[in-house]
């Protein structure tokens, strides 16, 4: 059974009737299935789903990147890569059901993958804390990325999460602690790493492995510093307002690759990715590949030095602000305060003989 989101409600109507042809056994009795009424109903859904889906706004987009039959992170690692190895444990407290990390095969070359994996059903779900790490998640994730490093492996993060658990127990842990070490792993990486939000890109839950070479969006994902309901009432004190939020966060995939936030987009089917799941594994299959394949040709220090400018470049052409004349590159600039400890240091010896010439003429003049 399929769930629809709230502006479909057309799009249901119509693939009940659908079904209802299809079903040789409705009108209380055997008919004969009509081919050509079938087609022409097929024709209107797909219409219907192009015109919806074509004038999405923010918050709809939202709802279709929760969208609860959406592919998940298993389902990418299970179809994607060969081989794969689960490893558990982040060696410090336990094991976090809500990332799927370990070691496969990619076209016959070994790549380690970490995935937020939310669960189809509300078992699963409630297994894997709805996607949302605890601190040993991100351990764990930071302990296998630096052995990935070590052996000259890719990583390759799948992001689905509302963002980290914010649990009390979490806390005690140093949750804050974690995220900002896996960010720091991450950015200091000599193998590439490439993250693709597959739904939800949820606050610091989603950026601490998102800090990566190439940033990759499905269409109808998002990435945001908050949800749209913590954004509303924090702003308005009113979690109604999920639309006006949504529209001023610049959450959506268009919007962040205009900002040069992220990298890409891979394109989703007409009516969310949940439709046609073959079709969006060949395209995330075929955006892995080519960006593999561009970090081949480079060594680890260029590998960070293009991580770091990546991130350094955001926000300084267009969006956050109109014009800047900061570099765009790595690279050290003196101040003022550098300038006078150099120009001190120049002019050591003219100073220390001034100096002993002034105490010596103080010194004759007192005792004249």
């Amino acid at each position: 059974m399929k769930n629809y989101l709230n502006f479909e409600n057309e799009v249901k109507e119509l693939e009940d009737q659908l079904n209802n042809l299809k079903d040789p056994y409705n009108n209380g009795g055997i008919s004969e299935v009509n081919t050509s009424e079938i087609i022409t109903f097929e024709e209107k859904i797909f219409k219907k789903l192009k015109k919806i889906y074509s004038n999405l706004n923010p918050w709809q987009i939202t709802q279709v990147a929760r969208h609860e039959d959406r592919p998940k992170a298993k389902y990418f690692i299970e179809n994607l890569f060969d081989d794969f190895i689960s490893l558990s444990g982040d060696r410090f407290y336990g094991e976090d059901n809500s990332v799927i990390a370990g070691f496969a095969k990619f076209n016959n070359k070994s790549v380690l993958i970490i995935g937020q994996e939310k669960g189809e059903n509300l078992d699963e779900r409630l297994e894997r804390n709805f996607g949302m790490m605890r601190p040993e998640g991100y351990r764990k994730s930071i302990r296998l990325m630096e052995l990935a490093n070590n052996f000259n492996i890719p990583i390759i993060t799948f992001i689905d999460t509302p963002g980290a658990y914010p649990g009390v127990g979490a806390e005690e842990r140093g949750q804050a602690e974690a995220i900002a070490r896996s960010i720091e792993s991450c950015m200091k990486l000599k193998v590439p790493n490439l993250s693709i939000i597959i739904g939800e890109g949820g606050s610091g839950g989603a950026i601490a492995l998102a800090s990566s070479n190439k940033v990759i969006m499905l269409e109808y994902s998002i990435y945001s510093v908050i949800s749209p309901e913590g954004c509303a009432t924090i702003l308005w004190r009113d979690p109604k307002k999920t639309l006006e939020a949504a529209e001023a966060m610049k959450l959506t995939s268009k919007e962040l690759f205009d900002l040069n936030i992220i990298d890409e987009i891979v394109e989703e089917p007409i009516g969310g990715a949940h439709r046609d799941k073959e079709k969006i594994l060949e395209n995330v299959r075929t955006s892995i590949t080519k960006h593999l394949e561009y970090f081949e040709n480079l060594n680890g220090d260029e590998i960070i030095l293009q991580r770091k400018n990546k991130f350094l470049q955001i926000g300084r052409n267009s969006g956050f602000v109109s014009k800047s004349d900061i570099n765009t590159g790595l690279s050290l600039k003196k101040n003022s305060l550098n300038d006078l400890f150099e120009n001190v240091l120049k002019y050591k010896k003219v100073l220390i003989i001034s100096g002993i010439s002034i105490i010596t003429l103080l010194g004759l003049i007192y005792f004249l």
